[in-house]
């Protein structure tokens, strides 16, 4: 496999609660975990890889670039790839789909097989394109039950951020993320100290970041393997928790806007789909 790599791993699992919960869950909007939820995933992987040089990097950069349109801070765009198109923009990569597999197969979230890592990675890649980000989660649709990656193709002068986790990862090009999409989470510069500040990123050299990204679905046991099964509303309700899917955050600093007004959010009463199953 082509590739050397060095993966961490980041606590996040203590999180920051506002009164009056004591715990974070999220719940889906989908059919088959309509009365249930699950905690969000305690940690963040970070893996260094080396299978993109110098050059390689800036050949995903112009074709990343030209595929997207940005223009204001904490714009976001997304442009689907292929693996074809991208091994025609860095042509040095001997093995795509094995390089990144191989990578995320580091951080063990689906196993330690490589056959889930490399499905998850054929079925779909995106450029990602931003001008920093403010705090935000993405939880509609499956999203519920997947984590995301990131790998940085050209980010200067920026961190990754969760805040209701204590997490500021500096972010270097070649670094592989996977977390928890559900956490609130943004880009910004470290002298901001985890601010997410517009004027930042307005007008100045580096002020665009780009990213190619996917999805790792996972099934209900690599879930409970992970420490974070899916659980019914009533069992996280009985632990304070508040529900992810229906939380809005401030985009400056991701706090978690009227947090008592969600009081009854994890109800199955108010489960977000119209025809839940069973």
């Amino acid at each position: 496999m082509p590739i050397n790599a060095a993966h961490r791993t980041i606590a996040a699992g203590v999180h920051l609660v506002p009164q009056p919960f004591r715990a974070f869950a999220v719940r889906s909007d989908e059919a088959q975990h309509a009365s249930e939820a699950r905690a969000p995933y305690g940690r963040v992987h970070v893996v260094r890889t080396d299978f993109l040089d110098a050059s390689s990097l800036a050949g995903l950069a112009a074709e990343g670039r030209s595929r997207v349109q940005i223009e204001a801070f904490s714009d976001i765009d997304y442009a689907t790839t292929s693996w074809s198109a991208l091994a025609s923009a860095a042509p040095r990569v001997a093995d795509w789909i094995g390089s990144v597999a191989g990578a995320l197969q580091l951080t063990g979230v689906l196993g330690p097989e490589p056959e889930g890592y490399r499905r998850c990675v054929a079925t779909r890649i995106d450029y990602l394109a931003c001008c920093g980000a403010g705090f935000h989660n993405d939880v509609s649709r499956h999203w519920s039950r997947c984590l995301f990656w990131i790998l940085a193709l050209a980010v200067d002068d920026v961190e990754f951020v969760m805040p209701h986790a204590s997490v500021r990862l500096a972010l270097t090009p070649g670094d592989l993320v996977v977390f928890d999409q559900t956490m609130a989470h943004g880009l910004c510069r470290p002298a901001d100290d985890g601010q997410a500040v517009d004027t930042s990123f307005d007008a100045r050299e580096g002020c665009h970041q780009l990213f190619l990204t996917g999805e790792l679905l996972l099934t209900d046991a690599q879930w409970a393997a992970l420490g974070s099964p899916w659980l019914p509303v009533e069992a996280q309700e009985r632990l304070g928790a508040l529900d992810l899917m229906v939380a809005e955050f401030d985009d400056r600093s991701g706090a978690i806007k009227r947090p008592r007004a969600l009081r009854d959010s994890m109800k199955r009463s108010s489960c977000h789909v119209d025809t839940p199953s069973g």
